[in-house]
């Protein structure tokens, strides 16, 4: 198994929609696919179509208490380790309490034998959960917009890197992920051009095609399911080609 953390400190980078569509891409493929929502928001199981999640189904009694990881609901042909608000108590528990920020790395060793890949969505933030997934990724993915919101979060990220690198030397980014791409704009293509200059890897930019994306959330379920074939669903399936070749994941689409 692979842990892959899709994260940016950064709010509205499109770390959710890469978590879910990528990874129904990648379970659809073949692959044993888990994923783990960090975020207090619980966009990643909102916008998987789950509810009535408590306390215990979420990550909070390994960040707090060091227990393994809860059994993981499935949903959509994958795994889900969900959020609740609560989760956001876990922040000022993890505080003080030693070893506490690497306990989903250790929870994770527990089931690498039963997935191929676990995509971790990471909150907007740079605390106590952010660490938290952090450190327990082999690789990051991070979504970058095409955007000056884009460029001015980069040496942020940079900053946030180096501190994690201080405890997972062997901890490296993937992949960059443009995203919200419009090639019609000036301003998008001079973002994209920067950051083809300065980082790489970097996959094929994800097009801004919002309402596709939208309506799929509102009903609960990955593009791929709610509007295959759709130029946003070949889109997906395009940067999940990216990140999986990135990373040695194999991929290939299935009818």
């Amino acid at each position: 198994m692979i842990a892959l953390t899709v994260f940016n400190h950064a709010g509205g980078a499109g770390k959710t929609s890469l978590t879910r569509d990528v990874g129904y891409e990648l379970a659809r493929s073949g692959l044993r696919t888990l994923l783990i929502d960090l975020d207090p928001q619980a966009n990643l199981t909102g916008w998987l179509g789950v509810t009535g999640v408590t306390r215990p189904s979420t990550v909070y009694p390994v960040a707090v208490e060091g227990l393994p990881l809860p059994g993981p609901l499935r949903v959509h042909g994958l795994d889900l380790i969900p959020a609740h608000v609560s989760l956001a108590l876990a922040e000022g528990q993890m505080m003080g309490r030693v070893g506490a920020q690497s306990r989903l790395h250790r929870a994770l060793q527990d089931v690498r034998e039963h997935y191929d890949v676990a995509l971790i969505d990471s909150p907007p933030s740079l605390g106590q959960l952010a660490i938290l997934g952090a450190l327990a990724a082999d690789r990051m993915i991070v979504p970058v917009p095409t955007r000056q919101k884009g460029l001015d979060a980069l040496p942020g990220l940079q900053e946030a890197f180096g501190e994690y690198r201080e405890v997972r030397p062997d901890l490296t980014v993937a992949v960059y992920v443009p995203t919200f791409y419009d090639a019609r704009r000036l301003h998008d293509r001079e973002v994209l051009a920067d950051l083809q200059a300065h980082l790489s890897p970097l996959a094929t930019p994800v097009p801004q095609r919002e309402a596709v994306w939208l309506d799929s959330t509102a009903q609960g379920a990955p593009v791929g399911v709610y509007a295959p074939g759709s130029p946003v669903h070949r889109d997906i399936i395009a940067v999940t080609r990216d990140i999986a070749r990135e990373v040695g994941l194999p991929f290939e689409v299935r009818a």
